[in-house]
């Protein structure tokens, strides 16, 4: 079941088990963060875009009865996920494709979907980044096979009217988000900011767009911190990885 680099972790809160590995890719609290912040459909369908492991389709299992379809480039991190879906019994309710997301729709009907999410590459693939020397974090962390306009039209053409889209990214790239989600018809609707600490920049940004949206009624969620001042996880953020 286990390659030798790979350990089972747990997200208590949600009770999943999910497979790891420190070579290859480990969730980080981005996806617990978008796991939580996203609106989840009772049924219907479900993709999760940039997959990697499974952990966010993982973490929104145990919310909904949807369909969630996991979309990821690389083997390794999709075989990972498909061992994490068998050893939490959800063979009925998740699949894994191991695909380019620009091929998403040979796999997913256009206009279906009623929640599209994604932890996508952070960092443009320009030649002046430094990449990470391991293949499968460099392509995790770096637009080199997907850029943000790609998730945000995949997305797009994935959603149904009113289906909603829900993204994990960095404040440095907000206003390009927005840009690039009305360009494809998706009103942003919420956004929250999450700090590292009270007193610090934000670091993370989750945003939320509806598909075919009205522009109006857009808000902004409470700030969230990760850390207290003793450098502990502040409440909000144990709740959401141990439950209370």
């Amino acid at each position: 079941m286990l390659h030798e680099d790979e350990r089972i972790d747990q997200l208590y809160a949600e009770d999943i088990k999910i497979i790891q590995s420190s070579q290859v890719f480990s969730f980080s609290l981005d996806a617990v963060l978008l796991a939580h912040f996203s609106r989840v459909p009772k049924k219907g369908q479900i993709v999760d875009l940039c997959a990697g492991n499974g952990a966010v389709g993982l973490f929104l299992s145990k919310r909904t009865q949807a369909a969630i379809d996991a979309i990821e480039l690389q083997p390794r991190l999709a075989d990972m996920a498909r061992r994490s879906i068998a050893l939490n019994h959800l063979d009925e309710q998740m699949t894994v494709h191991t695909i380019d997301l620009k091929d998403s729709l040979s796999v997913v009907r256009h206009n279906s979907c009623d929640l599209v999410v994604c932890n996508p590459p952070y960092f443009k693939g320009l030649p002046t980044n430094k990449t990470n020397p391991n293949k499968h974090l460099a392509i995790a962390r770096h637009e080199i096979h997907t850029t943000l306009e790609e998730v945000i039209d995949n997305s797009s053409k994935l959603l149904k009217t009113n289906g909603r889209f829900a993204m994990v990214h960095r404040p440095e790239r907000f206003l390009e988000i927005i840009q690039i989600m009305q360009n494809h018809r998706i009103a942003p609707k919420r956004i929250q900011f999450v700090y590292p600490k009270a007193g610090k920049e934000a670091n993370i940004l989750l945003v939320e767009g509806i598909q075919d949206g009205k522009l109006d009624g857009f808000k902004v969620a409470p700030p969230l911190i990760t850390y207290d001042a003793d450098g502990e996880y502040t409440a909000e953020i144990r709740e959401m990885l141990y439950g209370k």
